[in-house]
């Protein structure tokens, strides 16, 4: 891949093509008003081009290429460079038109309605025949423009499960070729149950009524496949085009129901998304979100900020690209919170210190007209500056002082947790939780996985987020880490959710385990194989005589349960911690009880055990902790945080990592409408300004405010890398 530039990137999506006049403005004019206020803001980088394939292409086979020549003439006039996105995320009407078969469907022959964007069935020839054309055409005409740095293939893939007649074809296909012939097929899938055993292929059902979990974890892989293959597609025909100076990417949102991201991104260069988070008081700390909060894409809260970053670094575990994030509102006219002064400043710096290399808004002027009219941009609808342009300045102008100290950081971790999205696709269908009011509910994957996010949060430790097929894949396609490497480089491992999990993953964790690591199993972990059916051996399968526990009762819970520490043992606990959602009837056979429910019916059962397991420790989390629980675990866990700033004020954060050239960075946040201090804990050099703290100094930090220090010391990295090693 092509080198970054050796600085945070800074800018927003430009978009000269949607400005109205402004009085008696002309177009050039109005072009030469924003790039001389984007220089005067420290902009380095505009992201052009990826909404109007109707401008490229305005009629079949006439294409203008030529009208985005000034625009990126002009950002290179300037020092500013460009992201080139190809068009393909919103096809032009002409298209719909002359080839209405494209068309989308979410269910078997009901078509998607047009007028929107991503209606389309991106496996079409006919779709990719045209798509391919017009991609050849804009990128030929300006890949050796000087301004150009990368390209952004699509925009945010994954937004539909297809069900056309061909997608389903190619489905039953990859069927085929997978398991050979339906025999196989009928007795992976167990479809001898209610009476669903194929005699050939053609019996296989279409998904839209489909009740068998093997099927829908099946079909959901498949989907995802068919994103990935067509993200692939693009990026090589880009690079049939782009020199080795450029980098090939997409913009990822990271809830689309067809994206499994650590295999998306492995077709390109470096992983972007887009994180967007409610501003305001959805930035307050203490956090005044309630438990069981549901995010969507827009996050709520400073703990579900971080998350998304880890989980943005999750994709490639590497620095990433933030291709689009909040300038003003963002949404819908009934959703106006523009940031608290401050703010911008705050979740910029957040997302740098887990490893965004760009900070990129989404967008540079506010629209007139469409669906996002109140999607809230850099300038507003007078097209004037304002406070937002003036916030954001600021910290343009905070990058460039920076300079190349913080482009590629590598974020600190306490602890590493494990995701897997297979289990989050089958969860979503067939949920092991349920709403307050009893129904389903699809979010539960993320309901077990975010307690334990959040309560490393709450106690001040840095996670670092990996695919359970980074660390071993059962197919052998990736190449992942021995049990041994892992336990070096990610000294505990905190496994809650994974349902689906081959027998080899299973033995590779109790491998993991036994070379030194700390393994943290939660609920529903393991308690599937591969194909999702129910493993016959008490659960955790293949764990058991590791973790020394076992089960086949489980329980979920209507409300809260009181959870009580066990006299004289390790974890402590505050009054009120309690468990939530789930309870596992665990049996111990040769563990520590750490932690019981203060409870009639499930006080026979303990909630947290521990045992050693060879050179290493297995601790076993039988339920979805509350939040009080799961920081206490956090902290037991990890007795010390590496970023070593001590009991921090509640509204106050600090996170640590390492420069390319080994140098410290310390970012410290204030998170409140309050001043706060808080004591230095080793010589730092302000990164912004120069000027020097010592050790023991006492940190003034302003409402709504961040600071950026960086030292020379390693601070005993080599101490670190051990200290989570209880």
């Amino acid at each position: 891949m092509a080198a970054l530039p050796a600085r945070v990137l800074f800018g927003a999506a430009y978009y000269h093509e949607y400005r109205p006049p402004y009085g008696t403005e002309r177009p050039d004019e109005r072009l030469k008003t924003d790039l001389d206020l984007m220089a005067d803001a420290h902009v380095t980088v505009i992201r052009v081009g990826e909404s109007v394939w109707s401008t490229w292409e305005p009629e079949n086979g006439r294409f203008d290429l030529d009208w985005l020549q000034p625009v990126l003439d002009g950002a290179h006039e300037r020092g500013i460079s460009v992201v080139l996105g190809t068009p393909t995320y919103a096809v032009p009407p002409w298209l719909a038109r002359q080839y209405p078969e494209i068309t989308g469907e979410r269910r078997t022959g009901e078509r998607i309605g047009w007028g929107a964007r991503q209606e389309v069935d991106l496996t079409h020839p006919a779709f990719r025949f045209h798509a391919e054309r017009v991609i050849r055409k804009i990128v030929a005409r300006y890949a050796d423009h000087p301004a150009v740095i990368g390209f952004q293939v699509d925009n945010e893939p994954g937004l539909e499960l297809f069900h056309n007649h061909g997608v389903f074809q190619r489905f039953v296909d990859h069927l085929r070729e997978k398991y050979g012939d339906v025999e196989t097929l009928n007795r992976e899938w167990g479809l001898v149950y209610w009476s669903h055993r194929l005699s050939t292929w053609a019996d296989l059902w279409t998904p839209d009524g489909n009740a068998q979990p093997q099927y829908d974890v099946a079909w959901r892989e498949f989907q995802a496949r068919q994103v990935t293959e067509f993200i692939g597609w693009q990026a090589d025909i880009v690079r049939e085009y782009a020199g080795p100076e450029h980098f090939v990417t997409t913009c990822i949102s990271y809830k689309r129901p067809a994206v499994e991201d650590d295999e998306l991104t492995d077709r390109l260069d470096i992983a972007s998304g887009n994180p967007y988070y409610g501003m305001q008081d959805g930035l307050l700390l203490p956090d005044p979100t309630p438990d069981g909060h549901e995010q969507k894409w827009q996050t709520t809260g400073v703990w579900s900020l971080y998350q998304t970053a880890d989980w943005m670094f999750s994709s490639r575990q590497e620095p990433f690209l933030v291709t689009e994030t909040n300038a003003g509102s963002i949404g819908f006219p009934w959703d106006n919170r523009p940031g608290y002064d401050g703010q911008w400043r705050q979740a910029a710096w957040a997302l740098v210190g887990r490893g965004a290399r760009m900070i990129e808004y989404w967008h540079w002027h506010t629209l007139h007209f469409g669906a996002e009219t109140y999607w809230g941009g850099i300038l507003p609808h007078t097209g004037q500056p304002g406070r937002t342009y003036a916030e954001l300045a600021r910290l343009g102008g905070e990058f460039e002082a920076a300079g190349e100290l913080v482009a590629g950081l590598e974020p600190d971790a306490d602890l590493t947790m494990v995701y897997s999205t297979p289990s989050k696709w089958l969860m979503q269908k067939y949920p092991p939780l349920a709403k307050p009011d009893g129904e389903p509910d699809p979010e539960a994957y993320h309901r077990i996985f975010d307690p334990f996010y959040r309560g490393a949060f709450d106690a001040g430790r840095q996670v670092r987020i990996v695919h359970t097929r980074q660390l071993h894949d059962p197919s052998g396609e990736r190449e992942g880490l021995t049990p041994q490497e892992a336990a070096h480089r990610h000294p505990v491992l905190v496994v809650p959710g994974l349902y689906l999990a081959a027998d080899t993953t299973l033995d590779w964790f109790a491998a993991y385990a036994e070379a030194g690591g700390h393994l943290v199993l939660g609920p529903r972990t393991g308690y599937a194989d591969h194909e999702a059916r129910a493993r016959a051996e008490r659960a955790p399968g293949r764990l058991t005589e590791a973790a020394g526990v076992s089960y086949d009762e489980f329980s979920n819970l209507l409300r809260e349960v009181p959870v009580r520490q066990v006299p004289g043992g390790p974890l402590a606990l505050p009054e009120g911690a309690t468990a939530t959602h789930w309870a596992d009837g665990l049996t111990v056979t040769d563990a520590e009880v750490m932690v019981t429910y203060d409870h009639p019916h499930f006080g026979r059962w303990p909630a947290v055990t521990t045992r050693r397991h060879g050179a290493g420790r297995i601790t076993y989390v039988g339920t979805v902790p509350g939040r009080d629980l799961a920081r206490a675990l956090a902290e037991w866990l990890t007795p010390s945080a590496r970023h070593t700033w001590g009991d921090l004020p509640a509204t106050v954060t600090a996170t640590t990592g390492t420069s390319p050239d080994g140098r410290r960075v310390h970012i410290v946040h204030n998170w409140s409408w309050e001043q706060a201090s808080v004591p230095v804990p080793v010589d730092l050099s302000d990164a912004l300004n120069g000027t020097s703290v010592l050790a023991g100094t006492e940190l003034d930090l302003d409402p709504w405010d961040v600071r950026v220090f960086v030292s020379a010391d390693p601070e005993g990295t080599a101490a670190s890398e051990t200290h989570n090693r209880s």
